[in-house]
């Protein structure tokens, strides 16, 4: 019994050592002996929690699937049958796609002219917001939705000052964008521009916010636009500029080109201007802004030279219209405005937006300058009139 233990013993000792020698002369001829074991991967999260990693993920990743998913159904083509034009024959591109080529046309009679813009869903009620140039003169406008469903839309009202229309659709289980706050925009911040350019179908573009409160622009009235690098092409008006969780912070309306393409400078109506204007006209079927009757020019430091003006900010008056309100309460072309109640003015847009501001049929002070002369002057604001057609 004692001997095979001691062979049982040598044999182990034996073993042992040529394990040794193997492991450290010639260690891949145990890792070949060994069969492959399978990598082990992250068990599957439940749905919640999937969802969760995949917004994580998208964000890491750069990308904005998620904002484009959240806005997108809620941004609309709008169509817009308008009254033939009497030059109608002038647009080739027209004719060509439509009849033939050049020469081959039939003779041309007044036609409707058909516009295409876009628009956004913000309410459950069917209200829309668009460009006021998209709808101007529309006898029939046409919606259609990116689930393929189409309904007429009733005009509710425009604001050509602002460029915004408010139109509305009756259909059930519309999809309604969430509104996002202008206050808390930055320049750099992500946008997606959303809309039909060219009538090639829905298409998001993004870019970032390269300015705000961009103003003096001669596009509207009343501007005070978020600047960005977004694509906007034609056919973009009226649509939307969220930011990257799909939130809606302006309403696409211009670009700046020089081949009516995207050179990379667009401009959008903020959402709290647009849903203010929205309100006015549900409200009083027309914006109630202020209006005291004055024509206005930059203070110029030639023009405070020459007057020997103690004061080199402030707005100047170079007309004041017979019978308005600044008429009655005494302005004289000259004076040079610095404050509209506590508003301090240093542009005439500044002047226009603290007038607009005031309601009508409210009272107001002017603080102004008459040479040397520091004057306080009342008056009770009118309604603004409604600009003529173009």
């Amino acid at each position: 019994m004692r001997r095979l233990w001691l062979i049982f013993a040598q044999a182990t000792t034996v073993g042992l050592a040529l394990l040794f020698v193997l492991s450290t002369l010639k260690p891949d001829w145990l890792r070949r002996a060994n069969p492959a074991q399978p990598i082990v991967l992250g068990a599957s999260a439940p749905l919640a929690a999937g969802r969760a990693e995949a917004k994580a993920v998208d964000t890491h990743r750069g990308g904005y699937s998620l904002a484009a998913k959240r806005a997108a159904p809620a941004v609309v083509s709008v169509m817009a049958s308008k009254a033939p034009a009497r030059n109608a024959g002038s647009d080739e591109r027209w004719h060509r796609f439509h009849f033939g080529p050049r020469g081959q046309n039939p003779p041309q009679e007044r036609r409707p002219q058909t516009g295409l813009g876009s628009g956004v869903i913000v309410s459950e009620q069917g209200y829309l917001l668009t460009n006021s140039h998209v709808v101007e003169g529309a006898s029939d406008i046409e919606v259609m939705l990116t689930d393929g469903r189409q309904a007429r839309a009733s005009l509710v009202g425009t604001d050509p000052e602002t460029d915004i229309a408010v139109l509305k659709i009756d259909l059930p289980g519309l999809p309604v964008i969430q509104l996002g706050q202008v206050e808390g925009l930055q320049v750099g911040d992500v946008v997606l521009a959303i809309g039909n350019p060219f009538n090639v179908g829905q298409t998001v573009t993004s870019g970032i916010v390269s300015a705000l409160e961009r103003d003096q622009l001669g596009i509207n009235t009343f501007e005070n636009f978020i600047q960005t690098d977004a694509a906007i092409n034609p056919g973009n008006s009226g649509g939307a500029l969220v930011d990257e969780a799909g939130r809606l912070v302006g309403i696409n309306t211009a670009i700046y080109s020089r081949s009516g393409g995207s050179l990379g400078i667009g401009f959008a109506i903020p959402i709290n201007t647009a849903t203010q204007v929205m309100e006015s006209l549900l409200r009083d079927g027309q914006v109630q802004r202020g209006w005291i009757g004055v024509q206005l020019r930059e203070l110029t430091p030639e023009f405070a030279e020459a007057f020997k003006l103690p004061i080199h900010e402030g707005v100047l008056i170079s007309g004041v219209l017979a019978e308005g309100p600044a008429a009655k309460a005494g302005v004289k072309p000259g004076d040079v405005i610095v404050q509209v109640g506590k508003a301090v003015v240093h542009s005439p847009a500044q002047l226009l937006t603290a007038i607009s501001a005031v309601p009508p049929k409210s009272a107001t002070t002017l603080s102004l300058l008459r040479g040397q002369q520091k004057l306080e002057i009342a008056l009770t604001v009118a309604q603004r009139p409604k600009p003529r057609p173009q």
